[in-house]
């Protein structure tokens, strides 16, 4: 990886090869697009924006700034001051560069950044049915999540249900984020929490090609539980796109009961499990709020 290079944007040229970037995943729509001169005020007021570059190529870009939890109705709330996080937005690699840790880095760019101006938290959604993203943001960075938002976006009929995301937390001092940044990530997989009698919530159900979901189980009592989604989510939209929203009203139901019961997201884990590559989200019961904490 030392041929790929991680810098702040500041000057116009850099930030209109980042608004060219998006279009590569985002189209062409302005109204899904971040202009150059937002970047710009972001990037030149506490906020950043990060480019990864193979050679004078950009590949890469994350962008952050600034924000609060604070409920703005709330008259009581604390100052905002008291819940400073950064919010992290946009990140995008070229398909051809995929695979190769530049997500990676650009998030432990970003948690530099955070360090440096003494903030703790950084967050961030994505998308519950994209595995790929659950490892990098669970499995890899230590993230934990224990928030769904349903139409996160607030977009209009029929396109709800792709707005749904889970909302991570990054509390970028914590003991296990420290751990996980220096490469010693968990050593447990599939059999492990099976061992300890994780119950599998959803279990899917096999049907041909792609896997169906299964209606939720009682929400568990125990310490642990998985939650099923597709390995392969992107490959089974294009190919059944009545499957894949099936799977999204499945998510979005699952994760809506098992956050209300206490539970958090804090492991990804893909195996081979009856004969096929699985994937699961680890949730924890009652998990132990320290890690909030340095």
């Amino acid at each position: 990886m030392n041929d790929i290079r991680i810098q702040r944007l500041l000057r116009a040229p850099q930030l209109d090869e980042v608004v060219e970037l998006q279009k590569t995943y985002w189209g062409h729509d302005a109204g899904n697009l971040v202009p150059r001169h937002m970047l710009y005020s972001l990037a030149l007021h506490g906020g950043h924006v990060l480019g990864a570059y193979a050679d004078e190529r950009l590949v890469g870009f994350v962008m952050g700034f600034i924000g609060t939890d604070i409920d703005m109705d709330d008259r009581d709330a604390r100052p905002a001051m008291a819940n400073l996080l950064i919010m992290s937005k946009r990140m995008v690699v070229l398909q051809g560069y995929r695979g190769r840790n530049i997500g990676y880095r650009l998030k432990l760019a970003q948690r530099e950044i955070a360090m440096k101006q003494a903030i703790r938290l950084i967050t961030w959604t994505f998308d519950p049915l994209l595995a790929a993203n659950a490892h990098l943001n669970i499995r890899k960075l230590g993230a934990v999540a224990q928030r769904f938002s349903a139409n996160y976006f607030g977009l209009a009929e029929g396109d709800q249900l792709r707005s749904d995301r889970l909302v991570v937390e990054w509390w970028v001092t914590q003991r296990r984020v420290k751990t996980r940044v220096r490469g010693e990530g968990s050593q447990l997989n599939l059999k492990h929490y099976l061992d300890v009698r994780a119950p599998i919530v959803n279990r899917a159900k096999e049907s041909g090609e792609w896997l169906k979901p299964r209606a939720m189980t009682t929400v568990p009592g125990s310490t642990f539980a998985l939650v099923e989604i597709p390995s392969d989510f992107i490959e089974l939209e294009a190919a059944d796109r009545a499957l894949a929203d099936d799977w999204r009203r499945h998510i979005r139901e699952v994760f809506t009961q098992i956050f209300a019961a206490g539970y958090i997201i804090t492991d990804f884990v893909s195996d081979f499990f009856e004969g096929r590559r699985r994937s699961f989200y680890l949730l924890s019961h009652h998990f132990d709020e320290s890690y909030r904490k340095n």
